[in-house]
């Protein structure tokens, strides 16, 4: 890749309601490490990359209250690490799904409707904050699309953000459906599904969202191809010569164009990339700068159809 100066705003910016972020993002999952990880995280570790995602320009941090550890958790990292919060900074949680404390962090029964106001205030809490800028409806506690209507839930936040305790509402984990369904109770700020390289079975969903100006946040983008980042699956090989000569074409790292080629997708998609190491945080926010061509665009896309 060329050399440039690191920045988030590489990429450039879309809206989250009336916020504004650099397109290249983080996601918090991975800060505390995993739970089947031999030991969590470093904390210094993890609160030296959200204070470096920061001073580079990233603006736009993805947390749930559900990703946390024995020892920690990711919410309690962002408050140690960046109050008091920076103005420009929008943090998005996620509710619907909760863990429990016991030795395999399983999940818990789905949340009803009137219990989403209590996973919500754990969120600001912990955050130290009075409201949530972005809260996603998670859908599900799987990694894909579960069916039946959210009316009933979304309806719930949109009760909760005319308290004041969130400003913008966010669906996960959904279906072009329930999205349309949800888009006759209330404005969607963004969704959240998992969508990369390998991953494009919410095709419809990704231009839905183009074509109705909502931001596109693929969770996992990058993470099929590496080990132990998705639960329970072996890394997705898929495509691995297609995208090392794109990469060897412009000295990036496969990971870079896997990111770089899932920000090609529309001018409306946010990346939120997770890691708890620095070195990998900057080759991230590098990836934001890497423009693909038109022959390499053309070789990528295939690689879903071989």
């Amino acid at each position: 890749m060329t050399t440039t100066t690191l920045d988030a705003s590489a990429a450039g910016t879309w809206q989250l309601g009336d916020r504004t972020v650099n397109r290249i993002g983080l996601g918090a999952m991975r800060l505390t490490g995993m739970p089947w990880d031999p030991a969590p995280r470093r904390r210094e570790d993890a609160i030296a990359v959200l204070r470096r995602a920061v001073e580079l320009g990233v603006d736009h941090i993805d947390t749930a209250a559900f990703y946390f550890v024995a020892t920690r958790s990711a919410n309690e990292l962002i408050a140690t690490a960046l109050q008091p919060y920076p103005e420009h900074l929008t943090i998005a949680t996620k509710i619907g799904p909760s863990r429990t404390r016991s030795s395999d962090f399983g999940f818990e029964p789905y949340a009803r409707p009137e219990q989403l106001r209590d996973q919500l205030e754990e969120n600001i809490r912990q955050l130290g904050r009075d409201h949530m800028d972005l809260v996603y409806l998670r859908w599900g506690t799987g990694l894909g699309p579960a069916e039946g209507s959210v009316a009933e839930h979304v309806a719930a936040l949109v009760e909760l953000r005319e308290e004041g305790l969130l400003r913008h509402i966010g669906l996960s984990n959904v279906s072009a459906a329930q999205l349309r369904e949800a888009l006759t109770i209330t404005p969607v700020a963004a969704v959240q599904n998992r969508y990369g390289l390998t991953e494009r079975a919410d095709d419809d969903v990704l231009a839905l969202t183009r074509d109705r100006g909502i931001a596109f946040v693929p969770f996992f983008s990058m993470g099929a191809a590496v080990p132990n980042a998705v639960p329970g699956a072996a890394p997705d090989t898929t495509g691995e010569a297609e995208v090392a000569q794109v990469a060897a074409r412009h000295g990036a790292t496969p990971a870079q164009v896997r990111l770089a080629w899932t920000l090609h997708r529309g001018p409306h998609v946010l990346a939120i990339p997770g890691t708890g190491n620095v070195a990998h945080l900057e080759e991230n926010i590098a990836a934001g700068a890497l423009q693909l061509g038109e022959d390499d665009l053309a070789l990528l896309d295939g690689v879903a159809r071989a």
